[in-house]
């Protein structure tokens, strides 16, 4: 079938709207017609060439490059038809989408680590993820990846169900779409990888669409003192809404702050959600964490990004960690539907992420208020 989709040719481009041509559902496939798709910052990544290597070292490896690919991973949708096998959804069912597939049978997910499976191993491979066919092409026939194997800035999308989670049909599309990534991600950095205990003081730098989440995580589990760190001060202000007790417009700021507030001890946790994760940032975290207390590095680095600042001294001897975590550590699909229970119930807050709505041509506009730090969370709804 043919389709409408963002799509983008290069590092440094804007994502064009285009037609699609996807294949027929195959065996374990679904056709997914998307309602709802978040403007995340990974997605920006791309385009700024963060998460690809440079064009000549995939050209000396032989490499074929990554453009052009179609972008989103952030969705929700219905899904519209199934393929030969089709277990766990069927036509008609709502979904939200899981940008590393999960196979619920590999190691790592039968030992509770679906965010690890197997299968995410090849999410930034081309092809489909059930038998690496190009099943997107250009209307000239050129072959079309989906970022992520999902590619939710389209009308429809042609994904393995090991990608999506069924979701209830009485869910808002676009609590569904933000929930597979800026909601777990940043919820799961304080209440499965951190591990925020009640009465623990925790540090947020970052408070856009998916630091905005570690807030109200840390805040859920019970955090004393939560810390959101943001140089744009209506950002520091709306992290209160979320659960924030005290805001700082930078490390070197929260410091002195985190210090006063737990007479010199230190954060239990300081999770890290900048625009774009940096070495020397993790000295300034570790700088300001308890003895015993951890670093949780959320955000993304440059793929090609090697040298970090710490104290080994300090990280050693006052027994300090640094994790790194995906998707916030969490089970899509577990987790997924259990935070759409509690936003259902009026405990988690999704609504309020939502500065602005567009429509599908005008996504450059909204990375454009992205990078203008004008959104918490901006939104491609599709009518």
């Amino acid at each position: 079938m043919r389709t409408r989709a963002a799509v983008i040719f290069g590092v440094g481009r804007e994502w064009e709207v285009v037609d699609v041509e996807l294949d027929d559902p195959g065996p374990r496939e679904i056709l997914v017609r998307t309602r709802a798709a978040g403007l995340c910052h990974s997605d920006e990544h791309v385009v700024r060439g963060d998460m690809t290597p440079p064009e000549e070292l995939i050209a000396a490896a032989g490499m074929e490059s990554p453009f052009p690919m179609i972008g989103g991973h952030e969705g929700a949708g219905e899904v519209l038809a199934v393929g030969e096998g089709v277990r766990r959804v069927a036509v008609g069912d709502h979904v939200a989408m899981s940008f590393f597939p999960t196979c619920g049978e590999c190691h790592y997910c039968s030992t509770g680590r679906q965010n690890l499976c197997d299968l995410g191993a090849h999410a930034f491979e081309k092809g489909m993820v059930t038998d690496g066919r190009r099943a997107h092409r250009l209307s000239d026939g050129t072959p079309v990846d989906p970022i992520l194997k999902l590619g939710t800035f389209a009308e429809h999308m042609l994904v393995a169900e090991d990608s999506v989670v069924r979701i209830e049909p009485d869910v808002p599309f676009v609590a569904g779409a933000l929930v597979s990534c800026a909601v777990a991600t940043g919820w799961g950095s304080a209440v499965r990888r951190a591990d925020v205990r009640v009465g623990d003081t925790v540090v947020v730098v970052g408070v856009g669409g998916v630091g905005m989440n570690a807030v109200q995580g840390a805040a859920m589990a019970g955090a004393r003192h939560v810390v959101a760190v943001d140089p744009l001060e209506w950002k520091r202000e709306s992290s209160h809404t979320f659960g924030a007790t005290h805001a700082a417009a930078s490390m070197q700021e929260a410091q002195p702050l985190v210090e006063q507030l737990t007479d010199g001890r230190g954060a239990d946790a300081v999770i890290m959600v900048p625009g774009l994760m940096t070495g020397d940032m993790v000295a300034a975290g570790l700088a300001m964490s308890a003895k015993g207390g951890s670093v949780v590095v959320t955000a993304i680095a440059g793929v090609m990004s090697t040298e970090v600042s710490m104290s080994l001294f300090d990280l050693a001897m006052f027994e300090k960690e640094v994790q790194g975590t995906i998707f916030g550590s969490c089970n899509p699909r577990t987790d997924i539907p259990a935070l759409l229970a509690l936003y259902a119930e009026g405990r988690l807050r999704i609504d309020e992420l939502v500065t602005r709505t567009y429509p599908l041509e005008d996504v450059n506009e909204g990375y454009e208020d992205m990078r203008a730090g004008r959104n918490l969370r901006g939104v491609i709804v599709f009518e």
